[in-house]
């Protein structure tokens, strides 16, 4: 049996802020630069999901990439699409909305829905500007 990656590409608008209230306005921006504005900053998230597995026979899919868009859909981007990480959603009230931590949250929602006898969530990928993104692999 031969495993396969396959991944599928979605994107949402979100805005945030990283702060740390312990620390001065000058310690905040020179850790966080731009996303310490105060008046929060936003980015246009580009989400690679990546899923494990061994090709159905009868279909030939590891996972239908039909399904598995509407779950990112449901779950992912049209939660986080156009909101404040911040304030607009209730899970990540005490979670930094860094690249870093967005993907490990989305791996947490997508994982129990994803994993089943022909595949496994393998990846989350989350591109946040041209030069800089994250990758979780459920470690």
């Amino acid at each position: 049996m031969r495993t396969v990656y396959i991944t599928r590409k979605e994107s949402f608008n979100a805005a945030h802020k990283l702060w740390h209230e312990a620390w001065s306005e000058e310690k905040n921006f020179e850790v966080f630069g731009k996303c310490a504005n105060p008046n929060w900053h936003g980015h246009n998230y580009t989400l690679y999901v990546t899923v494990k597995g061994v090709p159905d026979p009868v279909t030939g899919f590891c996972i239908d990439l039909k399904k598995l868009s509407k779950l990112i859909k449901e779950n992912v981007t049209d939660v986080f699409d156009h909101k404040n990480l911040n304030l607009d959603i209730p899970f990540l009230k005490n979670i930094k909305p860094s690249t870093e931590n967005l993907c490990i949250v989305i791996w947490d929602i997508l994982q129990p829905l994803i994993n089943n006898d022909h595949c496994k969530l393998y990846a989350v990928k989350l591109w946040e500007t041209e030069n800089n993104y994250a990758e979780y692999l459920g470690e």
